[in-house]
């Protein structure tokens, strides 16, 4: 919540050690990230970090990515029998890798605001998220802030982009399989929902400099671990 991106990137691979079901952790991740993403926007735009009513911009953003989060979950369904995996999470792990150095290179310029850059970047996100379960937040909070988008605005408009995309994904889980375990669903929420003031007025008291510099850190950390997996 505080940076626009993690959550299910690391909790799906731990819930996996802890010896839990593939099946179990994903509708459950889904859901928790659904109240939390929600959540966590919401309080983000009372706390002034962004403000969706008044800036046309921020609602622009986040109503591109809303939509493409529907189209790019659709087309995951679609293509994922005919796109290679193994290829495809390369490719992702390449680009959120070049994003994050890319912010880390312009970490001191002002850049202009690129409407174009974010549509791209945002279909890219939602494809990926519906076909492999992760690496929306690192690409579209990432990419928002090479395409101009102030820090603090990224991470608001990404935390209730994604919601919408975890809720698509949830209720197609349901439709598909019928039958959910929600065991997980109410201490993973439970543990994140804790967070999500701390994190809101992490994100306000951050200056803008220092937000950047942890988004474009934590994007290129991803990326590499992604790349590593991918090898593995």
């Amino acid at each position: 919540s505080s940076l626009g991106m993690g959550y299910g990137t690391t909790l799906t691979p731990l819930l996996l050690l802890a010896g839990f079901e593939p099946l179990q952790i994903v509708p459950c991740v889904l859901l928790s990230e659904f109240l939390t993403g929600a959540t966590a926007g919401l309080m983000h735009h009372r706390d002034g970090n962004v403000d969706l009513l008044h800036d046309g911009q921020a609602r622009g953003t986040l109503i591109s990515l809303s939509l493409l989060s529907t189209i790019g979950a659709i087309a995951a369904v679609t293509l994922a029998l005919h796109v290679p995996k193994f290829w495809l999470t390369a490719i992702i792990a390449i680009i959120i890798l070049s994003v994050g150095i890319t912010i880390l290179v312009t970490i001191r310029r002002q850049l202009r605001y690129r409407r174009g850059h974010i549509i791209t970047v945002g279909a890219i996100a939602a494809f990926n998220k519906g076909l492999s379960g992760g690496g929306y937040g690192p690409l579209v909070t990432a990419g928002q802030v090479v395409s101009g988008v102030p820090s603090k605005h990224a991470v608001a408009i990404t935390s209730l982009a994604e919601s919408l995309t975890c809720i698509v994904g949830f209720t197609a889980y349901i439709l598909i399989h019928g039958h959910v375990d929600l065991m997980l669903a109410v201490p993973l929420t439970l543990g994140a929902m804790l967070s999500v003031p701390m994190a809101t007025l992490t994100v306000k008291r951050l200056p803008e400099y220092a937000l950047r510099s942890g988004v474009g850190v934590m994007t290129c950390l991803l990326g590499i671990l992604t790349l590593i997996k991918v090898a593995l």
